[in-house]
């Protein structure tokens, strides 16, 4: 049922290396965050309402950028200050406080999410301070892994990812699951054209991406489907205009907000653990109506949906050995199997074809490890292998590899895409 790639393959592409802008999310930095709660002080503390017990948010000194880089972010803030408000003089000039690791943790023990944030303070308002999450870092390998791997097959399916890059075509992208919100922040700085709308089922966690991990206020949007704020205020523009207009936060519950929806997207990310660190079984189930509703809200030609999974020892390591007890243990470990087949029934077919659903092309389904965590990206996409009589795993991987080379050149990320797209790639069947 499972199938691995050849290592001719990877080996092949592993002499491709390029120059990349630093990255302040690599994974040397995770021991300033790794540690415990107790590593770091407590900004936020309280009781969810919807089942994720206990949320807090723990804040760490963070190493970059160092103090020597401080006034190339005050330079930029003050060109934005002018640029957004040219004839506003109320204290533009914005000084930094400094970086930190802002950790969101359900129950004291499950880390949902990883960011960096900037403080700064106006000058003449020495006890403001305002947070701004720092949108090129993403901390967590598994949302690297994300990224690259849903990107990468969406640009493999004639994909013009390049216009939605500059900003000439739109890509709609649904993110399921908000936690502080690195990945839709990402996006939607990243890819110009990108129209991102996030559901969130808990609006403790909103508050607490808002309040204490700098994601954009503006973005919150109201049970009528309307902006909570008609206009975002002097700071949110400057440190947002561009970005945060085209961010929609919903509280909802998934099903609803999908059933509900008339959007077809053409990307959706899935990363919705709850309080106990399982994946709730409506949003998997193919008899339950998450799945199916789902599928009509795909885009038919492309469509790719990217799932974070817990591993388990229904799929190997990236170096061919079976996982460990505590990858065993997982919560999620003994559904990751039954998750990706019924993703890959009801989206693409059992056959490998969504012509029934699409009315043309072929889809596929796989999963790639990600490095240094015990997770696994799952794709699944409409249209992979549009041109191919056959699909299989060697072209797949061969495919992945070649557009995440050109990916990350354009995007001019700093990470590789390839060593998130290149580990442990097995085919759904």
């Amino acid at each position: 049922m499972w199938r691995r790639a050849s290592s001719t393959i990877l080996r092949r592409f592993s002499t491709s290396v390029r120059r990349h802008p630093k990255d302040e999310g690599d994974w040397l930095y995770s021991s300033e965050w790794w540690g415990s709660s107790d590593d770091g002080h407590t900004v936020l503390r309280s009781t969810s309402g919807k089942g994720n017990g206990v949320v807090a948010v723990h804040a760490h000194p963070s190493s970059r950028p160092s103090k020597t880089d401080w006034s190339k972010m005050e330079k930029w803030l003050q060109r934005r200050y002018e640029e957004v408000h040219p004839r506003y003089d109320d204290g533009g000039n914005l000084k930094v406080l400094g970086y930190q690791w802002r950790v969101l943790r359900f129950n004291d023990v499950t880390r949902q999410s990883t960011v960096k944030v900037m403080a700064a303070y106006q000058e003449n308002k020495p006890g403001s301070v305002y947070l701004m999450q720092q949108p090129h870092c993403l901390a967590v390998p598994y949302v690297k892994s994300m990224v690259s791997a849903g990107l990468t097959t969406l640009a493999s399916c004639n994909y013009d990812i390049i216009s939605t890059l500059q900003g000439k075509k739109n890509m709609h992208i649904l993110c399921i699951g908000h936690g502080g919100g690195s990945l839709p922040l990402f996006l939607a700085s990243k890819i110009q054209g990108a129209i991102v709308h996030v559901v969130e089922i808990d609006p403790l966690v909103i508050s607490a991406s808002i309040r204490a991990m700098g994601f954009p206020a503006f973005s919150f949007m109201t049970q009528s489907g309307d902006r909570a704020s008609a206009k975002p205020d002097v700071i949110n523009e400057v440190m947002w205009k561009g970005i945060h207009e085209r961010l929609y936060l919903y509280e909802a519950d998934a099903e609803e907000f999908i059933n509900n929806s008339t959007n077809l997207y053409d990307m959706v990310f899935i990363d919705a653990y709850d309080g106990d660190d399982i994946f709730p079984h409506k949003l998997w189930d193919p008899d339950l109506p998450f799945l199916k509703a789902l599928s009509t809200r795909l885009h038919p030609k492309h469509g790719t949906v990217v799932v974070n999974l817990h591993s388990d020892s229904d799929v190997l390591n990236h170096d061919g050995s079976f996982p460990s007890a505590a990858e065993q243990i997982l919560p999620m470990g003994k559904y990751v199997s039954q998750v990706c087949r019924a993703y890959k029934d009801v989206l693409v077919g059992t056959g490998g074809s969504c012509e029934d659903k699409a009315g043309s092309g072929s889809g596929l389904a796989f999963t790639v490890a990600a490095p240094w965590t015990c997770n696994t990206s799952m794709v699944v996409c409409r249209g992979f292998g549009v041109d191919s009589e056959y699909i299989n795993l060697d072209s797949v991987v061969s495919t992945l590899i070649s557009k995440s080379l050109e990916l990350e050149y354009v995007m001019d990320l700093p990470f590789s895409c390839l060593e998130y797209v290149k580990r442990g790639v097995v085919l759904v069947e």
